[in-house]
């Protein structure tokens, strides 16, 4: 049920693959690591409920650092790697962290907070140096390989990657209980997705994302081995199913659409049935897109909807999805509510604002604003995730959009959701993002940037094939009028757009 656990039966099992270098990480190494670390937590004065923050890559002993803090009773915050000085400043400062680890890879920018972090009591550097920082290698090599005298579970508080505006730590209840219990997220791991200590976990998304981090400890949990990749690569996904035997992985849905789009011949040369279980989550997924994922996989996708505030989850399967297309599942934790702006509850089939009843207790930290902008306006204590959708009669949900990113054009909602999902299946397109931008009479008109398979083809001829693509599908009032093209789009690894750094270029004169 921890590394211990798992390293007194098992000490030579791999914990751990790195799917580029291959290195292996094994069960005694990851428990040894983690004891190490507490101790040096303990030594330099951290107790249950302190923090640390770490800024590394995929780095193979990413999860040791992880399970060294939760040994410990201590709230971790894995960073993005993709941070510059001033977000990554106040990513350390908000969370109070007294211990901060990255890496010599990442040593530009992980020294230039130095100055601007004064809370930061010990700073700890991997495969390297670096002014201001200690090397991890010699500071925990100090320390003993057994557990710490009072190890009890920490929590992990993660940051929004701040797709509108500053990131918000999530703050979930730390109960610094035994390390035996696991949470209800293993809980609904294991009824849902039957994990094993034979399975293999493909992790082909950034660690310190929630759900890749949370279903490598769960897998862990159990002894089974996390395979991680460094980086997604659409073909070498597939060739690592087929060289592990992986059993399970969990993707977003460009991850998908990137494997459809690759020549059939590259499609049909790996052999991927080992793979029971593909799990996927994190953004809306184009029902083509899921259709013919399920054509090419069979019956194993399976579609949860849940955030990092851990205050709801639902799920489908693939015999139910294809019942009810489009959904993203039943509440299988809070109760589901869909409510207009005063809060009262609307009927099935009506669009509102979803909120969850008796779901997971969170809070911002430090911001009790925004805690109480995610709280039903009627003071029921139900909360939200910003998301805007309906149900129907069987109590599945539906997404509609961000209610952030809704469209109001001449007194019309409009959600880019749906334009979305159109144009990411044109054979030509190999990411798009649909937003609302300046319009003098309307207020907003809609504005498609797309990311085509080939810039050769980039101009007014793919302009409007597009834009003639979407109306064939689409309401002529939801589709773009107008289509931008760029070489790459600011997409985060995990799969979430940040459509507010596009938009901000539109919207100048209004911020």
């Amino acid at each position: 049920m921890y590394p211990g656990a798992i390293a007194a039966v098992t000490p030579d099992k791999p914990a751990v693959i790195m799917a580029g270098s291959g290195r292996v990480v094994t069960y005694r190494e990851l428990d040894e690591e983690s004891n190490r670390l507490a101790h040096l937590f303990r030594a330099a004065g951290l107790r249950p409920g302190d923090h640390i923050a770490f800024m590394l890559a995929n780095h193979p002993l990413f999860l040791a650092v992880a399970w060294a803090a939760h040994r410990s009773g201590l709230y971790y915050t894995p960073i993005s790697s993709r941070l510059q000085t001033g977000e990554l400043a106040y990513i350390v400062n908000n969370c109070g962290a007294r211990v901060f680890v990255s890496s010599a890879d990442l040593a530009g920018v992980a020294t230039s907070i130095t100055a601007a972090t004064p809370g930061v009591e010990l700073r700890l550097m991997l495969d390297g140096t670096a002014e201001g920082f200690e090397s991890y290698e010699e500071a925990v090599a100090k320390q003993p390989v057994t557990p710490i005298d009072d190890e009890c579970q920490g929590a992990d508080m993660l940051y929004s990657s701040g797709t509108t505006g500053r990131p918000k730590g999530v703050k979930l209840a730390a109960t610094h209980g035994s390390l035996t219990d696991p949470g209800m997220l293993f809980k609904l791991v294991q009824a849902l997705f039957a994990p094993a200590a034979d399975s293999v976990y493909l992790s082909p998304a950034p660690l310190y994302h929630a759900a890749p981090l949370r279903y490598c400890l769960t897998f862990q949990r159990l002894g089974a081995t996390v395979v991680a990749m460094e980086r997604f690569d659409a073909e070498e996904y597939l060739r690592l199913v087929e060289r592990y035997g992986a059993t399970h992985s969990q993707l977003v849905p460009t991850m998908f659409i990137k494997m459809l789009k690759l020549p059939p011949e590259t499609l049909a040369k790996y052999d991927i049935s080992s793979l029971k279980y593909a799990i996927h989550a994190a953004a809306p997924c184009p029902v083509p897109v899921k259709e013919q994922m399920i054509d090419w996989w069979g019956p194993i996708i399976h579609e949860y909807y849940a955030g990092t505030e851990g205050n709801g989850f639902l799920y489908v399967n693939s015999q139910d999805w294809l019942r009810h297309k489009g959904t993203v599942g039943r509440s299988l934790l809070g109760v589901v509510h869909i409510c207009d702006e005063d809060g009262n509850d609307l009927p099935p089939g009506e669009h509102g604002t979803i909120y969850f009843e008796n779901g997971g207790a969170f809070q911002y930290h430090g911001d009790p604003g925004k805690t109480r902008s995610a709280q039903d306006p009627l003071g029921r204590g139900w909360t939200t995730l910003g998301d805007i959708g309906h149900l129907d009669e069987e109590g599945f949900l539906y997404l509609t959009d961000r209610r952030s990113y809704m469209i109001i054009s001449g007194g019309v909602n409009i959600y880019p959701q749906e334009a979305e999902n159109v144009l990411s299946v044109h054979p030509k397109v190999a990411d798009v993002a649909v937003f609302g931008v300046p319009d003098e009479e309307m207020g907003e008109q809609v504005k498609a940037v797309v990311e085509p398979l080939s810039m050769a083809e980039a101009g007014p001829e793919l302009e409007a094939e597009l834009i003639a693509y979407c109306r064939e599908r689409l309401a002529h009032y939801k589709c773009p009028k107008t289509v931008d093209f760029r070489a790459e789009l600011p997409r985060h690894p995990t799969g979430k757009l940040y459509k507010r750094l596009l938009r901000d270029e539109y919207w100048p004169a209004r911020g």
